[in-house]
């Protein structure tokens, strides 16, 4: 199966609508930095505003089609931006965005004006998704949040929602409250897309197989672990031995378990490297020797917050 992908093969959403497997991480610069541990990825992330815009534009050049953004990293704009210049039709972009960690908190209201400042920021009249960006602000919080996107679903200003960093505590209390909005409203909504920092020293294969369970997507973020397992034994001899960089490697191994990765780059080479994948493919037995038992995530880790935080 996954040698049959291409830059163009997508993934068919629970809302009906199909995400492209391959997204385009976007550079931003943080309005506040969230949990202990994002500090460590600030640098890594952070961009002046012009950034995005260029790099967007050269990511649709190359032949992507799906842009991944958050309110919290303000570069909504640069993106929009990046779209109505690069000429391509709206329709066949896939734009998405999240509600941030302090708007999910807010729960309902506070997640309601988020999803129409970031439609305004953005100068778009939809986006293709949009995620809770964090599962902060206790149950009551999560569930209004939540039920702000399910009506911007019926609204057409979202066409597909889901969660980011989501334990899986917090998906089981969010199908709980799908449950009593379906029965609250007749409308729950449904969980398209997860995102997650995952990679071979994160492989999260609990989320992994929660979300397969339900047809949801599962996105990985710093899917080449920020550049800080380059020279791995393993990882350099597939590299070598396919005649590949040590990030197509780590590309590839997030494609072939199903997941949709979201490289981020500024460089022009290297958003063009990113992008061709498709002309090998790592055996189950590299797959496997690839993984490993290590659970050592290179940004925050909000999926082991509690459900009273």
């Amino acid at each position: 199966m996954a040698s049959t992908y291409n830059l163009k093969s997508t993934f068919k959403l629970n809302s009906g609508y199909e995400i492209p497997r391959l997204g385009f991480g976007v550079p931003g610069y943080p309005t506040r930095v969230y949990g202990p541990q994002s500090r460590r990825c600030t640098n890594l992330w952070s961009r002046p505003p012009d950034a995005t815009k260029d790099a967007c534009l050269e990511a649709l050049k190359v032949g992507y089609r799906h842009i991944d953004s958050a309110a919290a990293y303000r570069n909504e704009a640069g993106v929009g931006e990046a779209i109505r210049e690069s000429g391509i039709p709206r329709s066949e972009v896939y734009f998405t965005s999240k509600i941030p960690a302090n708007a999910v908190k807010g729960g309902y209201e506070a997640t309601k004006e988020q999803i129409e400042t970031s439609l305004k920021t953005a100068g778009v009249d939809y986006f293709d998704l949009m995620l809770l960006h964090a599962p902060y602000g206790g149950s009551a919080a999560r569930k209004g949040a939540w039920k702000a996107l399910v009506e911007a679903a019926e609204e057409g200003k979202l066409r597909s929602i889901g969660i980011s960093n989501y334990g899986i505590h917090h998906l089981d209390e969010l199908e709980q409250h799908i449950a009593e909005l379906k029965s609250e409203r007749g409308n729950g909504g449904v969980i398209s897309v997860g995102q997650y920092e995952i990679h071979p020293w994160c492989a999260r294969n609990d989320v992994i197989d929660w979300c397969a369970k339900r047809n949801i997507a599962c996105e990985a973020y710093s899917p080449v672990v920020q550049g800080q397992r380059w020279g791995e034994k393993t990882l350099v001899k597939l590299a070598e031995k396919h005649g590949k960089t040590e990030a197509q490697v780590l590309l590839r191994w997030s494609l072939q378990k199903g997941l949709v990765p979201l490289p981020k780059s500024v460089t022009p080479s290297r958003i063009k490297e990113n992008a061709d994948l498709y002309n090998f493919e790592l055996s189950k037995e590299e797959m496997a020797e690839l993984e490993t038992n290590e659970y050592a995530p290179v940004c925050w880790d909000p999926l082991t917050s509690p459900l009273d935080n």
